[in-house]
């Protein structure tokens, strides 16, 4: 199986972001040459998901007649396999049916998609936090990792990308995902010379035009910092990065946040929805939100800063 996607104007990712990711930002994302990524909870009831998974499909068939088949990029799936996702079977039909030439597994082992993902020819990547889950998920037979780091926003990770990248690559040489913190064309570069081959860019993508975010939760974006960011467990269950902001406004006091609840998963309930509706998520890389503005012209001023990180690892390179 090649390994590579293609075709691809930047190596990034727009990564699937509960609540944010739809149609229109998968479809604006591939438009502009990267991959368009969504969570399929993002779609409930599972209905819902087989009207999303149409309307990508045919958007970009359109886009490829507009635009040309080499400038469309490919969009990914975002599918959670843990334990208590009820839905996952009827997911996994509609990931049959609609062929997604990427599927990023979640929270669980990336064994219950290979079978169906590779039967339609396409890749499975598993989404991990720490050395063990990466090992367990190339045992499992992913294509490739998506190595969460410290600085993601959402369910975060604790290792540094150099760290996780270079400590991956010692038993993995197939494609890596790195996220965390990265917000601009300088952070791509960067982790492309570490040694990962795409980049998870979530939190610049959140106060894009085509997202479902709130215009407030934009908003508090452009407004916010990195000191403005609390990482807890309180919320989920599981680690994640949060706006102390949106946390106050939802009387939280960010400073004593309740004890870290029993998580659930479940996409065919919606008992986490009020959280993630209410308080908002963001990565360490939202300094870089100067605007609400369309996918299209972050991407082309990504693409600028990242030539400009070439030219300047050329510079270096010239001296040798």
């Amino acid at each position: 199986m090649d390994k590579s996607l293609s075709p691809l104007r930047l190596p990034i990712f727009a990564a699937p972001m509960f609540l944010v990711s739809g149609p229109e930002l998968v479809v604006a994302a591939c438009r502009a040459g990267i991959v368009g990524a969504f969570p399929t909870p993002n779609a409930r009831p599972i209905e819902a998901l087989d009207d999303w998974m149409r309307r990508i499909a045919e958007g970009l068939a359109r886009a490829r007649d507009e635009l040309g088949a080499a400038c469309v990029g490919p969009w990914c799936a975002n599918l959670v396999t843990h334990r208590s996702n009820q839905r996952l079977p009827q997911d996994l039909a509609l990931l049959a049916r609609y062929r997604p030439p990427v599927v990023v597994t979640a929270l669980g082992s990336p064994k219950p998609a290979i079978e169906v993902v590779h039967g339609y020819g396409g890749q499975v990547f598993a989404d991990v936090i720490n050395l063990t889950l990466a090992q367990k998920a190339v045992e499992a037979g992913a294509d490739g990792l998506a190595c969460v780091c410290n600085g993601a926003g959402g369910h975060t990770g604790q290792l540094n990308p150099f760290a996780f990248v270079s400590a991956v690559r010692e038993f993995f040489d197939g494609p890596i995902v790195v996220g965390g913190g990265i917000s601009d064309g300088w952070g791509v570069a960067g982790a492309l010379a570490c040694g990962a081959d795409y980049v998870y860019m979530g939190t610049r993508f959140i106060a894009a035009a085509e997202s479902m975010a709130r215009p407030e939760y934009k908003q508090m974006l452009v407004d916010s910092r990195i000191d403005d960011l609390v990482v807890t467990a309180g919320i989920t269950g599981t680690p994640a990065s949060w706006l102390a902001p949106s946390l106050r406004a939802n009387g939280l006091d960010p400073d004593q946040l309740p004890a870290a609840p029993a998580r659930s998963y479940d996409s065919s309930t919606n008992d986490s929805v009020t959280k993630w509706r209410d308080l908002w998520a963001a990565g360490q890389g939202l300094g870089a939100i100067r605007a609400v503005e369309p996918v299209a012209a972050i991407v082309e001023r990504i693409e600028g800063e990242f030539r400009q990180a070439q030219t300047r690892l050329a510079g270096w390179q010239a001296r040798a």
